[in-house]
């Protein structure tokens, strides 16, 4: 037993005159105890390999466990730990002050946007000081939110109440394996900080309800609806309606996309002028059931920020009024113009 402890210490104290790191040295350590234990459990009794480095198994097997324990926890608590690093990381970002002023990094960071005629550092300090809420942190919002944290928008809104599963991962971009069983809207907080430091995130990990879409839309300036289900697509336009939000939503199904700007505030038509009612369930089947291309929902996703970028800078000609259709299968894709409906229930008497 003496004889092990010595020998531990030996190695220990060698590797740290040669400056080797503390996880070598206990590899180095385990590989000693484990030759120890095997000559316990190996050789016959009164062997004297045994008899010098303590005689019983069952010593070395009660340290062997009371290793493991230490380690278990150890590892537990590591765990906790950058659980509770990660969600105060989000929790400060959502109290940071929002302004418009700039600090160095974020000026060498938006440089060639700000290099951009049509954005410049007005339609850059827009960004900064802009409130974008993005409805549901699946396969449209993941591109969308990453792409509005690296360009600077400076607040982000995102609400979602589902979880990280193994099947989110082969196209909603910003989760990643670690984040499975995370809610979504957690994971992608972290993500977009890890971007982007400067950018303020609030993320809700609920459905969005009726009761509570009116008080939250009211605190953003555009949203983003990349919602899979029409239940929610039809609550999210009707609140936008009602306060006069700008509204950009997109949908996908197997290899076709599209995306239009909703704002009838400014004469366009709403989501429900171009779809009054909901398709038969058989006709629209989910991604689950039918499939999607891995990469599409990154192509529309980017185009809703894309869109969001504009029409928070005014660069350029947005989709208001026109429906872009995208088939990534034939490469095709068309902008058709849309009209607004005199008797539309949602937005007829705007």
């Amino acid at each position: 037993m003496i004889l092990v402890g010595v020998m531990a210490a030996t190695l220990w104290g060698i590797g740290a005159l040669m400056g080797a790191p503390g996880r070598a040295r206990l590899v180095m350590i385990g590989i000693l105890f484990g030759a120890v234990l095997a000559a316990q459990l190996l050789l016959p009794d009164g062997h004297p390999l045994r008899e010098a480095t303590g005689g019983e198994a069952a010593l070395w097997l009660m340290i062997a466990a009371a290793a493991g324990l230490v380690w278990l926890y150890r590892l537990g608590l590591g765990w906790l730990r950058r659980r509770a690093g990660a969600h105060d990381k989000v929790t400060l970002a959502a109290s940071k002050p929002a302004t418009g002023t700039f600090t160095e990094a974020e000026l060498a960071r938006t440089a060639r946007h700000i290099v951009l005629r049509e954005i410049g550092g007005p339609g850059q300090k827009a960004l900064k000081q802009a409130r974008v809420l993005v409805v549901g942190a699946g396969g449209l919002g993941s591109p969308a939110l990453q792409y509005l944290a690296a360009a600077g928008v400076g607040t982000i809104g995102v609400i979602d109440d589902d979880t990280v599963e193994n099947a989110n991962l082969q196209r909603q971009v910003i989760h990643t394996e670690a984040m499975i069983g995370q809610h979504k809207v957690r994971s992608a907080a972290a993500a977009m900080i890890a971007q982007n430091s400067a950018v303020i995130v609030r993320p809700y990990a609920r459905r969005l309800t009726a009761e509570i879409a009116v008080d939250l839309f009211a605190d953003y300036d555009l949203i983003l609806d990349g919602s899979d289900n029409f239940e929610t697509r039809y609550l999210v336009n009707a609140t936008a309606v009602a306060l006069g939000k700008p509204l950009i939503a997109a949908a996908l199904t197997q290899w076709e996309g599209q995306i239009s700007l909703y704002d009838p505030a400014n004469g366009t038509p709403c989501y429900a002028c171009v779809f009054p009612q909901a398709p038969d369930r058989a006709l629209v089947p989910s991604c689950a059931e039918a499939g999607v291309l891995a990469a599409l929902p990154g192509v529309i996703g980017t185009m809703m920020a894309v869109e969001a970028i504009k029409a928070i800078t005014g660069a350029g000609e947005g989709l208001r009024g026109r429906l872009l259709l995208y088939d990534a299968l034939y490469a095709e894709t068309r902008i058709i113009g849309v009209q607004r409906r005199a008797d539309c229930p949602v937005c007829g008497g705007h």
